[in-house]
């Protein structure tokens, strides 16, 4: 009987934060930590987050090369009423289709803001691309979509979570990434060597460190990230002898600030 291990199932993912706002500073994004956190609860990695400006040479450009590259793409930004809000009509040129009226979109706008109230501004918010269907937005109304494995999304942070949160359940998703933490008041000059060969004898795993300064000393925590439970349990228990070797104490977790 053959003990092979199955090779793990990956999904993978990629955020485009889109607008001259991030870029310039003026707006923090808030979104793609909240994205990643989400992705990685349901077993997607996210294996790319890119940022472009309002351009869209820019934008074509960067859903194409993340559509063809990733399971999932999630744009943020750029779908509301005015001017520089170009992210619907450049994902309906990556994909070479026209931009049209949807049809629910409009009725969607027309019920929340009234026939008086809907300008043509905001009815551009009914304009996706052709064969797109449409995100809930529970927040605000006007709807994002999605077009193949494209995600178009708003980039106000409540609006944004509340489309990521209602299109979550439904992705596909491959096996969960687990992970360990052990940490210790160690240098990562001192440790290096035998991290490194450790991470050779575990090629499945991903095993990175994180450099700290607390209580006036240096120290670093060593994650290791896998699918395999057993394989990252076995990981930990060398790096704790590693890290006993070194002099040092290990610590499970994070070390208390």
């Amino acid at each position: 009987m053959s003990t092979a291990t199955a090779a793990p199932k990956i999904v993978t993912a990629a955020v485009l934060v889109i607008g001259n706002e991030i870029l310039s500073g003026r707006t923090k994004d808030a979104n793609l930590n909240y994205i990643a956190t989400g992705l990685t609860e349901i077993g997607v990695r996210l294996m790319e987050a890119r940022v472009v400006p309002d351009i869209e040479v820019r934008i074509v450009a960067a859903v194409n090369e993340l559509r063809a590259a990733y399971d999932h793409v999630f744009t943020t930004g750029g779908i509301g009423p005015t001017h520089d809000d170009i992210t619907s009509e450049c994902v309906a040129k990556a994909f070479g289709v026209k931009l049209i009226k949807d049809p629910k979109a409009a009725a969607l706008l027309l019920t929340h803001y009234g026939e008086a109230n809907l300008t043509e501004a905001r009815l551009r918010m009914a304009h996706v691309p052709e064969g797109a269907e449409l995100i809930d937005n529970p927040v605000s109304i006007a709807p994002g979509f999605r077009m193949g494995n494209v995600y178009v999304m708003a980039g106000v942070p409540a609006i944004c979570q509340a489309m990521f949160d209602g299109i979550k359940g439904g992705l596909a998703r491959g096996d969960k990434v687990l992970s360990k933490t052990v940490s210790g008041y160690i240098g990562e000059g001192v440790i290096a060597k035998d991290l490194g060969a450790l991470q050779q004898r575990y090629p499945a795993l991903d095993i990175g460190s994180y450099p700290f300064f607390r209580q006036g000393k240096f120290g670093a925590s060593f994650v290791i990230r896998g699918t395999d439970e057993e394989a990252i349990g076995k990981a930990a228990a060398e790096l704790r002898a590693i890290i006993r070797t070194l002099g040092a104490d290990p610590i499970e977790g994070e070390p208390v600030a």
